[in-house]
């Protein structure tokens, strides 16, 4: 079965006890390198929780339509509105967590998002992010 949000990518065909959705896998990815993990010559694959940490990854990172050939218009988040916008004010910071919810939840393996919470270093932004999908909790982090 094909990846709903990307071409190319495919979940297991086996299934996952909740929801009757296949569990998901993705290529694994190396956030601190920005890019993929090989093992033997060959991507390494990840699932469930591990994979969901990718897909969070690649959809804060990709600007909504601005890849409109390669993406879905639901895929991708709207975050260029932000730039050189003081975020450390609550009504951006509520629009923020708007936005990175809205963008989340179209996965359909992810329940809740839980919290949006940021850090701001040296004009680096990092997003850490608290999620339930339907393999439970987990917190990811991504830096723009």
């Amino acid at each position: 079965m094909a990846n709903p949000f990307v071409n190319g990518i495919s979940v297991s065909s086996v299934q996952s006890s909740e929801n009757s959705l296949p569990i998901i896998t993705e290529y694994a990815w190396d956030f601190e390198k920005d890019c993929f993990i090989f093992e033997n010559g060959k991507h390494k694959i990840v699932t469930e929780n591990e994979a969901l940490k990718v897909w969070v990854y690649k959809v804060v990172k990709t600007e909504r339509y601005l890849y409109y050939r390669a993406y879905d218009s639901s895929y991708g988040i709207e975050l260029e509105k932000f730039i050189g916008r003081e975020i450390n004010t609550s009504d951006v910071a509520d629009k923020l967590f708007r936005y990175v919810t809205e963008a989340l939840l179209v996965n359909p393996y992810i329940k809740k998002v839980n919290a949006v919470n940021y850090e701001i270093n040296s004009a680096k932004l990092t997003l850490i992010i608290s999620l339930t999908s339907i393999y439970g909790n987990f917190n990811t982090e991504v830096s723009m």
